[in-house]
């Protein structure tokens, strides 16, 4: 039996960023790589920074980052997508990123996190929220 061609959308080196992780920090990640690929199929796998796991289409969407006691989430969308369930957690005066950090134990917004990302990969097939933010 062949085995089972390789996920383009899916980098090895971001597997290896989450398991290197503690097993809560793995599981938020791996719950957030599956949110922003049901965004939208064709969203790909990256390593930027040396060591950063990002998931881009047309542009950046977000960015994982492991610290101590929390897993940020960075959200590229310049500060320009809503928030209607207020999960954004960081950045508001940040020109290009948003973070969500989630903790320990913590549930994932899935529904209002993939809004997010739907409308991120849909600013940035539009030109990219430097394009389409009022005010640039």
């Amino acid at each position: 039996m062949m085995p089972a061609p390789e996920d383009p959308q899916r980098d090895p080196r971001v597997d290896a960023f989450i398991a290197a992780l503690p097993d809560w920090q793995q599981d938020i990640c791996a719950q957030v790589r599956e949110l922003v690929h049901a965004a939208d199929p064709a969203v790909e796998e990256t390593i930027k920074r040396t060591t950063q796991p990002y998931f881009v289409l047309d542009g950046n969407i977000c960015a994982l980052l492991a610290a101590k006691d929390h897993v940020n989430v960075f959200l590229y969308d310049g500060g320009i997508v809503p928030d209607p369930e207020g999960i954004i957690t960081g950045g508001h005066e940040n020109k290009s990123a948003r973070t969500v950090a989630f903790t320990q134990g913590e549930a994932i917004p899935g529904q209002a996190l993939t809004a997010m990302f739907r409308q991120i990969i849909a600013d940035n097939r539009a030109g990219g929220w430097r394009k389409l933010k009022p005010g640039r």
